[in-house]
């Protein structure tokens, strides 16, 4: 038999339905605080409930363009997004309609603006990630993988430039870093090492207007490297204890 007359008898019906979706944890700093985005569910299962921005996917559709309509369709977010593949989740319980699996991912960038609820949501704000409601489905695992990615990937590659903008300084990385893993750093010594890693951030020869509140000398304003990963990484404070 030849893969046609394999394919015309057929019937994928012959199997239990298996649905797939995507669920999207962005992530952006605002006010000094990580922020994650949630949708409010308008509808069955879980109406009322806050839930990562996501749905199923269309055909013909591969997964990283329903990734990005899902989070632009239930918010209203365009502009410069990175956006990357989480996990995969598909537990046979995790959805009560029928069995759904979900491809999750990871997006983030700086400054993203006020959400607007899409057709399908009754509500979309930015929540501290402190300061969580409940989640529908399995979401809070996926969002403590999100979290935990984001926080890892601070270490080893240059992930915390995409939350700090096309031109920052030392101290605004700093301040990236501070805030995504929740530990305050000494600025002498993160400075260096900012520094001390090739390709990690580069030099626009230019400064910032002033120098601050307590106007002192103007800083030097830096954009992205061309590194993909960071040597030597760049470990939390908890990981070099674990390490010594």
């Amino acid at each position: 038999m030849d893969e046609s007359e394999f394919l015309a008898g057929y019937d994928p019906r012959a199997y239990p339905a298996v649905a797939v979706t995507v669920d999207v944890v962005a992530l952006t700093i605002r006010g000094g605080a990580l922020h994650v985005l949630l949708v409010q569910r308008g509808e069955q299962p879980y109406a009322g409930l806050w839930a990562l921005p996501g749905g199923f996917i269309r055909p013909g559709e591969d997964l990283p363009e329903a990734a990005a309509r899902e989070l632009d369709e239930e918010t209203g977010l365009t502009g410069r997004v990175h956006i990357e593949q989480l996990a995969s989740y598909g537990a046979p319980e995790r959805d009560p309609r029928m069995r759904i699996v979900s491809i999750s991912y990871l997006a983030f960038a700086p400054d993203l603006p006020d959400p607007r609820a899409g057709s399908d949501a009754a509500d979309a704000a930015w929540h501290r990630v402190d300061r969580l409601p409940k989640l529908a489905f399995d979401h809070e695992r996926i969002l403590g993988h999100g979290l935990e990615r984001a926080r890892d990937k601070l270490e080893y590659t240059p992930l915390a430039t995409a939350f700090a903008g096309e031109r920052f300084t030392i101290s605004e990385l700093r301040a990236v870093y501070e805030t995504v893993w929740g530990v305050p750093l000494h600025a002498g010594n993160f400075h260096r090492k900012i520094l001390s890693v090739p390709g990690f951030v580069e030099s626009t020869g230019e400064t910032t207007e002033s120098g601050g509140a307590r106007g002192g000398p103007r800083a030097k304003l830096y954009r992205a490297g061309d590194a993909r990963l960071l040597h030597p990484a760049l470990l939390r404070p908890s990981r070099e204890e674990e390490i010594r």
